[in-house]
């Protein structure tokens, strides 16, 4: 089944800039050109909020793991942290000297890392709310940065036309990857934390080992990608182009599975929500659409079966007009929220801390496993030595 589309958000006042998904999908919270953020409920007649404090645009926003907080950047050159309730309670970061443009929580939640037009990436404590260190390579605006899934590694990218590569402990970049022939608009790891993918405004999307640090997939678009998203499954990515489309690109098959049209002007932002079974995009158009994947988590290895028996997803160009209209209406309604006692909220956020746990179990399992592999092809090179030295012994012997 096709990519759908479920929810239209409106309310936003400017060009929406950014997209992120709670843990738990309840909630949505978008950033605007408007200056403010709003959180949308996914629940039907659920009121939204709006949250103002910025004295400009808001560049960026992202949920922190747990969904406790959200975090969010913006041209007055802060940094704030927002409780997503009713008060809309914020407290502000200033360190950066020019806009922000992008923010993002650590894994763990337990560090926020953020880029800006100042020419630097940030990395702060979430906690103490403390500046810990800059990384001051890039020679222009920064764009986008990003932690590894194992929050060891800092992914930037720049109007410098590179995307780096960092250390976390170290604090040293690594590697530039120099291929973009423009500037670098967003950057992301693959869940795995072996890959990025960044998009630019050569209307390219790359996808690079970094492990290797070896180009894997290129994509050639013919518009500006100005967004990108991993499923969570790593077999798919969505991107968002200045030609007002989304695109879902087949990681695994390296081709284009469908170009999905539902915005007027330019789509600026997506984003997978955490199970990957929902996606939200916003436009310059004011509106942050939420879309119904369908290619759901029992048929991915069924999807990969068929295309590979050669019966291939049809649809690369599917067109979406179905306009779905759920006007939010941001009246002053009581929230139906607030009857629910205390006892469910703290059920519910001890099981959002065991899920984000069995999660940080799985990121461990998985660095693990990759660990493994890693050794498992060294041995097999060394084996491979060992079996040359001896063939070449006994050919020495022989002669």
């Amino acid at each position: 089944e096709d990519p759908s589309l479920e929810r239209h958000f409106k309310g936003h006042r400017d060009a929406i800039t950014s997209v992120d998904f709670s843990l738990n999908k309840k909630q949505l919270a978008s950033g605007s050109m408007d200056s403010c953020l709003m959180i949308w409920s996914m629940r039907p007649q659920m009121r939204a909020y709006r949250f103002v404090g910025h004295k400009d645009a808001v560049m960026c926003v992202q949920f922190s793991p747990s969904g406790h907080l959200v975090a969010s950047g913006s041209r007055d050159k802060t940094v704030r942290l927002w409780v997503p309730s009713v008060k809309g309670e914020s407290t502000v970061f200033k360190a950066h000297t020019a806009t922000v443009r992008s923010v993002h929580f650590s894994s763990d939640g337990q560090s926020l890392v953020t880029a800006s037009d100042d020419k630097t990436v940030k990395v702060w404590t979430v906690h103490r709310q403390k500046f810990l260190f800059s990384l001051s390579q890039h020679i222009n605006w920064v764009r986008c940065a990003r932690f590894s899934p194992d929050g060891r590694l800092i992914v930037s990218a720049s109007d410098d036309k590179t995307v780096k590569l960092w250390d976390k402990t170290s604090r040293e970049c690594i590697h530039s990857f120099c291929e973009h022939g423009g500037f670098v608009n967003h950057v992301d790891f693959h869940p795995s934390g072996t890959c990025i993918a960044a998009a630019g405004t050569d209307n390219t999307v790359k996808v690079w080992d970094v492990r290797m640090n070896r180009l894997l997939q290129h994509y050639q678009g013919n518009a500006v990608v100005n967004s990108l998203s991993f499923h969570p499954s790593g077999n798919y990515l969505v991107t968002a182009s200045n030609d007002s489309t989304l695109k879902i690109l087949d990681l695994l098959e390296g081709r284009l599975l469908y170009t999905l049209h539902g915005h007027q002007g330019p789509a600026t932002c997506v984003a997978f929500s955490r199970t990957g079974d929902l996606f939200a995009s916003g436009g310059s158009d004011e509106q942050v659409m939420v879309w119904k994947t369908n290619f759901d988590a029992a048929d991915y290895g069924d999807v990969l079966k068929t295309q590979k028996s050669g019966t291939s997803v049809h649809g690369t160009h599917h067109t979406l007009q179905s306009e779905m209209d759920c006007d939010v209406h941001l009246k002053k309604t009581k929230t139906q929220d607030s009857g629910r006692n205390h006892a469910q909220q703290e059920e519910e956020t001890s099981l959002a801390n065991t899920l984000e746990h069995i999660v940080g179990q799985l990121d461990v399992l998985t660095q693990t496993v990759s660990i493994l592999e890693q050794r498992l092809t060294l041995t097999e090179d060394k084996l491979k030595e060992c079996l040359e030295n001896q063939q070449k012994i006994i050919q020495n012997k022989t002669s």
